[in-house]
Formats: structure tokens, sequence, C-alpha cells
């Protein structure tokens, strides 16, 4: 028998290896931008176009590289970062694998830029499909400037598989705000198309929340500050006004690194219970700051999933933390979390300064086992006495409350309600009981109500018979320029379904009319969701 196993080529495993860290263009953004980080740059410029699929060019003033260095990085598993197995227990930098630029270069066409400080010249890389095509000197601001040209050009299955421009771009807006906030420090500008979406400056951090989701967040925002043995916990929650339907605006971050735990946001969620419906989600800012040594990042290309040593103790330490800045911004009852301020005004007595100790009467006679029958005759057993089973036993039906109008159809001519006839019951206001050939069917009203209108909606859609009701008092909602930017994508289809919106504000939108058969819904409820 032959041999059959085989060494695949470079330029095939590079190729492989692009599919667990290259997913899409917002995959690029976010890794080149972790290498100007950990390059020390504080000013990071991102342009786009076409959402990444024709290019995507990051420009850092960071270190930059040598000739050799600049070679040396798309090489895989070549990297700065580590020299030995135990660097992986003590990350301090964004990246560490040796695995994205390779990546990179293996679907793209990849063009980079860069030059030290000290030098006076630097170094042009040409690379396509892992193939170097040139490498010279050139004239080069210090820094470094990565163009990612036609991403997927030689896998057309994967670039096939891209969404819609307006889709990929809000996942690279979704992979720059993480960064963005991890990092107030820095200066960051976002192009689109030649079109500036952010430009963010040097800031504190509650101002890079305001700069990212807008004014209105601005007096909606709790400090929250916890600093323990274990960790070191900072940021921000917001109140219940800026809880939403959507599950966007929660972030945690361990070490500047953003990071992605269930675990850690149900404690959050309980933290905020009873405060804010069930079926909202409360925004959260939200920095741990941990010895390297207590967590493993290294679990996921990604690296948004990281382990630590002690999650139960974190859990029960933020959940606290959460409530403790809910108590001092009186969102829920406080129990003296903090006292600052208050002067404990002493007892002084009488002017003689004489004390005397309070009376204690006691029963020293009392016998708790005396057989003594209670004074009141109301409350007396009477043993050995069969108590009488009242005849309206059914009221332990009471919850149930018949719906159903008995009118002369369901009645026969002797006035008696048909046998063939089948009781509907309410169920606690919220579900409806009633009997059908194979056994009984629970229904919930509200969830069957939205099926009806849904329906209604898509026949009416079907018969172009969709009407708008204009509103007597339009709404204004309080939208980020980024959020008001993607509604006008999908303006022409709100239009065809009835919804009349305004979106040529900055930093708010005006509802002026809803489809017909929502008028009685929460219009900002609908835009949000």
């Amino acid at each position: 028998m032959s041999d059959i196993i085989q060494l695949l080529p470079d330029s095939v495993a590079n190729q492989i290896a692009a599919g667990e860290v290259i997913q899409r263009p917002a995959s690029v953004v976010k890794e080149l931008i972790e290498n100007a980080l950990d390059a020390d740059a504080d000013k990071i410029t991102v342009n786009i176009k076409n959402a990444g699929r024709t290019l995507v060019q990051i420009i850092d003033n960071g270190k930059g590289m040598s000739e050799t260095d600049a070679r040396m990085a798309f090489e895989r598993h070549a990297t700065s970062k580590i020299r030995m197995a135990e660097d992986l227990f003590t990350i301090q930098t964004m990246g560490f694998r040796g695995e994205a630029l390779a990546s990179i270069a293996a679907v793209a066409d990849v063009e980079l830029k860069t030059k030290p400080y000290e030098t006076d010249l630097g170094t042009f890389i040409h690379i396509k499909g892992s193939e170097l095509i040139s490498q010279e000197t050139v004239s080069a601001e210090s820094g470094s400037n990565f163009s990612v040209k036609n991403l997927f050009f030689n896998i057309p299955a994967r670039r096939k598989f891209l969404k819609k421009d307006s889709t990929e771009f809000k996942h690279i807006l979704t992979e720059f705000k993480k960064v963005a906030l991890a990092h107030p420090e820095i200066s960051f500008n976002l192009f689109h198309n030649e079109t500036l979406i952010y430009k963010l400056k040097q800031d504190a951090l509650i101002q890079r929340i305001i700069q990212l989701f807008g004014k209105s967040y601005q007096k909606h925002l709790i400090p929250i500050k916890s600093e323990t043995s274990i960790l070191n916990i900072t940021g921000y929650i917001g109140t219940p006004e800026t809880a939403k339907k959507r599950n966007e605006e929660q972030y945690f971050f361990v070490n500047k690194r953003f990071m992605r735990h269930p675990y850690f946001y149900k404690a959050v969620l309980l933290a905020f219970e009873q405060i804010i419906r069930p079926d909202l989600h409360p925004s959260f800012f939200l920095y741990f700051d941990i010895a390297p040594e207590h967590i493993d990042i290294n679990i996921h290309p990604a690296k948004i999933q990281i382990n630590f040593d002690n999650t139960q103790g974190i859990f029960q330490l933020l959940r606290a933390s959460v409530r403790q800045a809910l108590g001092k911004s009186n969102i829920v009852p406080s129990i003296d979390f903090d006292r600052d301020g208050f002067i404990d005004m002493p007892y002084i007595g009488t002017k003689n300064n004489d004390f005397s100790e309070p009376d204690i009467n006691t029963k020293v006679n009392y016998n708790p086992f005396d057989d003594e029958k209670p004074k009141s005759s109301s409350f007396i057993i009477k043993k050995n006495k069969k108590e009488n089973i009242p005849d309206n036993w059914d009221v332990l039906y009471k919850n149930f409350e018949s719906k159903i109008n008995f009118d002369d159809e369901t009645k026969n001519p002797d006035g008696k309600i048909s046998e063939h006839f089948t009781p509907v019951f309410q169920f606690k206001k919220k579900y409806v009981i009633t009997s059908i050939s194979s056994g009984i069917i629970i229904i919930n009203i509200k969830r069957a109500q939205e099926r009806i209108i849904f329906e209604q909606f898509l026949n009416n859609l079907e018969a172009g018979k969709i009407n708008s009701q204009q509103l007597v008092y339009p709404i204004e909602i309080s939208m980020n320029n980024t959020d008001i930017n993607y509604l006008k994508t999908a303006e022409n289809n709100m239009q065809s379904i009835g919804f009349k919106i305004n979106t040529n504000h900055s930093e708010k939108i005006i509802i002026e009319g809803v489809p017909d058969f929502l008028i009685s819904s929460n219009p900002k409820e609908l835009i949000e969701a």
C-alpha cells in the first residue's frame, strides 16, 4: 500500500487557519486594530470601503517595524508578544498567537507600509494569497499602514456568503466600538466610503460612551467602583430608562480586552431584578482589572472567551457592586451604603445625666404546657367533631373566569346551554383554556394576539392595503448617528409597511406615522426592537 498522508502546503494551511481567525471583514478590522494597540499607537484611523469587501485600511502612529520584522510578521506563529509557554499565563498584550497577519494574507491582497521612529526610510511589502509579490524600501510615515483589498478573492464560496453591506458594516461598527470603549485614552477615526462616521478624541470614559451611543446617555449613567483582593471593578451602568429589548449595549472588559461571559451577565440581570421588565436588557460598561495569572485567555482564536480561577466569587462581587451602585443612586432602597457626612447624635439623658434602666415585667409562673382555653371562643378548636363540607366547593376554581357570552346562538329553545357548546375559560388573565377533540388546549393570549396581527399584516401586505396612520403629535426618539444611518438603509422598507420616519436630524429621529394596525402600540419600543 502506498503512502497517502502528505504535509499540506503553507498556502493551504493558512487558508484553513484563516477560516477560524478571519470570518468576515469585521475580523480583519479587529485584528489589525489590536496590532496597532500592541504597537503603542495613540492615534488610529480606520478606512472602510464597501463594508470591507473592497478595502480595509488601518493607519497607526505606533512603533513601526524594521524590514526583517515586516516580512517575518506574515509568517505563521510569528509574534513579538511571547517567547515561551510560561508567557501564556501572564499575557498583557491584545495579540499573542501569531496567526492574524498570516491568515489575512492567505485570503486577501495585502499591502504594508511601515517605518520605525528611529529610521529615515520605511518598508513596503505586497503579499497576495500568501505569495510575496514585492518588497522594497520606500519613504513612509512613522508607524504602520495596512491595506487589505479584495477579501476572500481566492475563496469564492466564503465571499458569496458575506451578508449585504449594511449588515457587514454593522459588524465592523460593533468591533470598532469594543476597542474604542476599552481605550478612551486613544483617538480613533472611522471612515466608510470616504464619509466620516466617528471622530473620537482622547477623553474620559464617560465622554467616550456618550460619543459612541449618543447624548441621551449623559444623564443616565451610574458609576461603579469596587476594589477587592480578587479584582477591581470600575465603569458605568445605565439607569432603567436606558434598558432596551436588544442586548447590544452590554460590555465586559478584562484588562482592557472585550469579553463575553453569560454567567457574569446573569449576575448583572439579578442585580436589576424587579427594577426593569423581564424582556428588557440593562446597559452596562464594566471593566475588570485582575492579575493575568488568574485568567486564561488562550481558549479560542477570537480571544473573547476567558476563564477565571474564582468565577463564583467574582459573580457574587459583581452582583453586589451593581446593586450597591443602584442603591447609591436611589434606584433601589439603600441600606446605609454611604454614611459620609452623617453625624451620629449621642443620647445625652436628663440634666443630671442619670440614666434609668427600663422595667422588664415577666410572668414567672407561666407554664406553656397548661391546658388553658383561649379567651376568645371564635378560635376554639372542637375536637372529635366532623366539619361540614361546604356545598360551594367549586370556589377552588375561582381563578378560572369564564369569558363566554352565552347569547341566543349558544342556547337551546328551552333557554339551556347546548350540550355541543365548548366552554372557554381565562386563567389569571394570561391564558385561555378550552377543550378540543384530542384533549385540552392552552393559549397564551398575548402571543395569540401578536400572531393574529402578524397574519393580518401579511395579508394586507400581499394585497397592498397597508395604511399609515398620521400621528397628531410626532414622537422624537434620541438615537446616535450610527443607528440613524443604519435606519436610513431600511427607510424604504419601513415606508412600505406604513412607517413615516424623519431621519434628517442629528442624534434623533421623528416618527410621524405608524401602520394603522399598530396605532395602539408604543412606537418607540417598535423602532428600538
